[in-house]
């Protein structure tokens, strides 16, 4: 049972991020997002979870928290952490300690103890499903070879109070935090000795000396054997952008070749097959100024000497795949891909390409475990409605209900239904919407109404999200309105490429037609009225602004404004560009699109919010949205987070932009006075 009128309560509610399938089947590994000693922050736990109807059991427990689990052939288990080694433990002179590292915790019970610590912290790892070895990623200063020089650049940097960073190629900033100074390595070891005990640290092999940026946020896998791995491999191009490419590195001999290349696309998530002979990654084509890149699945046969663009699973299948895992025989690959408002899991088959849906539910999933006996494939399962929490899909006859799994999270109680909703747009594309209605709604007592629009753009509403979260308003008396409209996923390339570069055209008339249709509804009072959205749905709030009063206030957060500073300031501008194209010498889409335009118009009350780690969407677009609104005589407030990123994380924090939104609402629609949020 949760309370979502009390935010304290929400905020305080554990999550299930993701899970991982022991050797055996027997049991999940389930990492859960929660305030732990320190209630100013959340920090993840491992917990144990059995695939039949036994409660879970927590694992792990420390301040800084633990995350990444992966299993070993025995069923111990590793994991990051940055958690204190007991001094006992401590070796002399060795490097690391308050970075993440690489932990141990043994199958038969007891305590978790630290394998590997490299001076710049361990980020991922991956094991070889027989062999028992693992590679992980590590950052490390360019030109030193092993961890003591490493260490060594480290302490002299910090000794002589530098922190600058010299860039030569590449991006500079992803979503909230620098790259560099210095450059993820993948490093190989064994988990264990020939006594059976953990390895020394000392015994991880560098197996890509100075890769430069290549391995950024790119995801890796490691071959049953431990022979090979693959990993997503950024390739600067001499336009000053990037494209991926997937390599594999000999583990023995550490020589790398590509494996996954062709122009304008990206190769990423790669996954060996059980039989360690065949590769799968999502590939994803550029955008381009005329038309938005298509997104599918490929395969390669492992021992391929010659790069190649892969063979296409999916030709043919209209939706875009999100995450795929190899089924145990390796003849097919499980996928996710969002679909008319849904999630749900397919199967596709290597040899054939036959794809066949194995969930009919309106739910979303993700976390994808497949069970070696081919029997059941595991998931979190999520909807509008109800959180992420572990299920069991039964894949031995026809589709029947996932049966739930005992979750480290428990239930919730949503305060309201949820229903779908639909409109027809000018050009005749179905727009659809999920509308959920408060309790106690109905045509005596409709309620406000309030028009949430998604991020990405190309994205869905389609599962549960924490961050976004529609019931803490439902719970205040409001109908939330969520539509999927241009540039939505789950309803084919065409309908993406309706709003392909011209943001202000039917993205913009789609939403227009769905709360058309809502307020049409005797449950809904259509004369209070308000809008919100972050990200891409915070330039749709400052996008509506300027072309209707209709609302009576709107909220923006991270929102774009001015399109030709946000595309030179954001940390992948070349992206965009190739999409709007150079303000410079193509100023057209940037001069149709662009919401400081249109300042002018802007009457409605407006809420911007926006924090300053953001670089998705750089600060400086709320900065001069709100000194053109108030220059304007506008009514505006701005709700500024100096640490915090495109996303609101902290508890506390989350508390006051939830506090501030809901004030500002209710003085704006509901006629109420002003309450400044006491923290504030």
């Amino acid at each position: 049972m949760t309370d979502f009128g009390d935010l304290r309560d929400f905020v305080a509610l554990p999550a299930v991020t993701s899970l991982r399938l022991s050797p055996d089947g027997s049991w999940l590994a389930a990492t859960v997002q929660a305030p732990g000693s320190d209630p100013k922050k959340k920090t993840g736990s491992i917990w144990r979870v059995e695939t039949g109807q036994v409660p879970p059991t927590r694992l792990t427990r420390s301040t800084d928290g633990e995350s990444g689990p992966e299993f070993l052939p025995d069923g111990s288990l590793l994991f990051i952490s940055k958690r204190p080694e007991p001094a006992a433990a401590k070796q002399d002179g060795e490097v690391g300690g308050d970075q993440p590292a690489l932990w141990l915790l043994p199958a038969g019970g007891g305590e978790a103890s630290r394998i590997a610590a490299p001076p710049g912290g361990a980020t991922r790892v991956a094991i070889a499903r027989q062999a028992g070895s693992f590679v992980l990623t590590a950052p490390a200063f360019p030109g030193t070879i092993g961890a003591d020089a490493d260490a060594g650049r480290r302490k002299a940097r910090r000794e002589a109070g530098v922190a600058a960073i010299l860039h030569e190629a590449g991006p500079v900033r992803y979503w909230d935090h620098d790259l560099g100074p210095d450059c993820l390595r993948l490093l190989a070891g064994s988990a264990t000795s020939a006594a059976g005990l953990p390895v020394d640290r000392s015994e991880l092999r560098d197996l890509t000396p100075d890769p430069g940026r290549a391995l950024d946020e790119q995801s890796f896998d490691l071959s049953p054997d431990g022979s090979v791995a693959v990993a997503g491999w950024s390739v600067p191009l001499s336009s000053g952008e990037m494209r991926t490419e997937i390599a594999v590195v000999d583990v023995a001999t550490a020589h790398c070749r590509t494996l996954l290349s062709a122009p304008d696309v990206d190769f990423e998530d790669p996954r060996i097959s059980p039989d360690g002979r065949q590769v799968a990654a999502i590939r994803s084509e550029h955008d381009s100024y005329q038309r938005p890149g298509d997104v599918s699945l490929v395969v390669a046969a492992l021992d391929d000497r010659e790069p190649t663009a892969g063979r296409d699973l999916l030709a043919g299948f209209d939706r875009r795949p999100l995450e795929a895992a190899w089924a145990p025989d390796s003849g097919s690959v499980y996928f996710t891909a969002d679909d008319n408002g849904r999630r749900p899991v397919f199967k596709v088959n290597v040899e054939t390409r036959e794809v066949t849906r194995i969930t009919t539910d309106d739910a979303a999933y993700e976390s994808l475990c497949p069970a070696p006996d081919g029997q059941a494939l595991y998931a979190l399962r999520s909807a509008i409605s109800e959180p992420p929490a572990p299920v069991r899909i039964d894949l031995t006859g026809p589709a029947a209900e996932p049966a739930r799994l005992p979750s480290p999270a428990g239930r919730v109680d949503v305060p309201g239904r949820v229903e779908e909703v639909a409109a027809t747009a000018a050009d005749g594309a179905v727009i659809r919407a999920w509308l959920v209605l408060p309790d106690g709604v109905g045509p005596q007592s409709p309620a406000p109404l309030l028009l949430w629009v998604h991020g990405g753009p190309v994205m869905s509403w389609n599962a549960w999200s924490w961050r976004w979260n529609p019931w803490l308003m439902a719970a205040r008396g409001y109908a939330v309105l969520l539509p999927d409209p241009a540039l939505s996923t789950g309803y084919g390339q065409e309908f993406i490429a309706r709003g392909h570069c011209d943001w202000g055209d039917k993205p913009y008339s789609d939403v227009m037609a769905t709360t058309d249709v809502a307020v049409a509804r005797p449950d809904i009072d259509a004369s209070r009225t308000a809008m919100m959205g972050g990200s891409f749905g915070g330039y749709m709030a400052n996008w509506i602004a300027g072309h209707t009063d209709r609302f009576a206030a709107i909220v923006s957060h991270a929102g774009l404004w001015a399109l030709d500073q946000m595309f030179g300031t954001t940390d992948d501008p070349h992206f965009w560009r190739r999409i709007f194209g150079d303000p410079a010498t193509q100023p057209a889409r940037y001069l149709d699109n662009s919401p400081n335009l249109h300042a002018d118009s802007i009457k409605t009350p407006m809420l911007i919010i926006h924090g300053d780690k953001d670089y998705r969407v750089p600060v400086g677009e709320a900065l001069r949205m709100y000194t053109d609104l108030t220059s304007r005589g506008a009514v505006a407030k701005f709700l500024y987070f100096p640490d915090e990123n495109h996303w609101i994380l902290k508890p506390g924090h989350i508390r006051v932009w939830y506090e501030t939104v809901f004030a500002f609402l209710a003085e704006h629609v509901l006629g109420e006075e002003w309450q400044r949020p006491e923290l504030l």
